[in-house]
């Protein structure tokens, strides 16, 4: 029942900014790693930015510089500062994390259900 609701995305013009969040909610023992994935028109799906518990970033090229992933442990949420957007960063981005719901059990992969993030003058 661990479910993830991805939230914050919308119209944004060239050079402006967003912020993504994403709640992780139910039984929850353990976090590993939650990350943001995007997919454009015509695209494959791709990684844009994760982090791990400890805290460790990896990020999409095009991205480096201009957006932030972070995570607030106490609330089991991550966010994506995206700033000096481009009409390019237009997708769907999608939530992502690797979790362990009860102590002594493998991490999973669950998915949040996407938020539009759309980017034009």
């Amino acid at each position: 029942q661990v479910q993830l609701v991805d939230s914050g995305g919308g119209l944004v013009q060239p050079g402006g900014s967003l912020r993504l969040s994403c709640a992780a909610s139910g039984s929850i023992f353990k976090i590993y790693s939650m990350a943001w994935y995007r997919r454009a028109p015509g695209k494959e799906r791709e990684l844009v930015a994760l982090i791990t518990s400890v805290g460790s970033t990896n990020y999409l090229d095009s991205v480096k510089g201009r957006f932030t992933i972070s995570r607030d442990n106490a609330k089991n949420t991550v966010y994506l500062q995206m700033n000096s957007l481009k009409p390019e960063d237009t997708a769907v981005y999608y939530c992502n994390a690797d979790l362990a719901s009860v102590q002594l059990t493998p991490p999973k992969n669950y998915w949040g259900q996407g938020t539009q993030v759309t980017v034009s003058a």
